[in-house]
Parts: structure tokens; C-alpha cells; sequence
């Protein structure tokens, strides 16, 4: 991976989904990590440093709404785009009042995702 490249935290706990969207991002040139749960996701966070999170609204052992809490207390800076299943708009809409950048529905165009990142980040496309 390059110096320059964007730090991602991938938060999902589909572990098949996160594995294979980690390895198409790393071939464009982002530095992803992966959790496959809010807790692991936020120990990630607590153990390095990232650009960006992107978080699933839909966890096993916790709500991504709390996640999203939970990272905003930790690195206010951070942006955080939600990824939601269809018919989750309104809870994906209270995470963006409640500090997320932004948020897609799953699944999302990788193209679209990538866009989204370098968004939040700054970067331009």
C-alpha cells in the first residue's frame, strides 16, 4: 500500500461481504481493515489510526447507531458513512443527524462507495 492511501475501517458482520469489498478495495489503492462486529470494530479503532469508518447499520451484537456513538466520542474527526438495507433509510437519516457523513443502501456500487470515501476524506476523485 502507498503512504498516501486512504485508511478505511470496514464495520460488517458479513464476514464473506467484508472480505471480498476489502480485497477490491486494496487492488484501488485503500489501506482496509476489517471488523466483523461493533465491538471488534470498535477495538480497531481503538488500536489505529483511520481516515474514514464505514459501518453497517445492521449488526449482530450491537446497533450501528451506537457504534457510530461510540466513534464519534472516540475520534470526533472522523468521518463515518453508514451502509444500510433498503427500508432502513430513516435510520441511516438519525445516524447523519447524529454525526455520520453520509450513508448508502446496500448493496452499493463499489464505484459509488469509493466516490463516497474520497468525499468524506477530501480526496478528489
Amino acid at each position: 500500500m502507498p503512504d498516501t492511501a486512504i485508511r478505511v475501517l470496514l464495520v460488517d458482520d458479513e464476514a464473506g461481504f467484508v472480505d471480498v469489498l476489502r480485497k477490491r478495495m486494496n487492488k484501488r489503492g485503500f489501506a482496509v481493515s476489517t471488523a466483523v462486529s461493533g465491538t471488534k470494530g470498535i477495538q480497531a479503532l481503538r488500536g489505529d489510526d483511520f481516515d474514514v469508518a464505514v459501518l453497517d447499520l445492521k449488526l449482530e451484537d450491537m446497533d450501528g447507531i451506537e457504534v457510530l456513538d461510540i466513534f464519534k466520542k472516540m475520534v470526533p474527526s472522523m468521518p463515518v458513512i453508514m451502509l444500510t438495507g433498503h427500508g432502513s433509510e430513516q435510520a441511516a437519516r438519525d445516524g447523519i443527524a447524529r454525526g455520520a457523513f453520509d450513508y448508502l443502501l446496500k448493496p452499493c456500487d463499489l464505484d459509488d462507495l469509493l466516490a463516497k470515501i474520497r468525499e468524506a476524506v477530501g480526496v478528489e476523485s
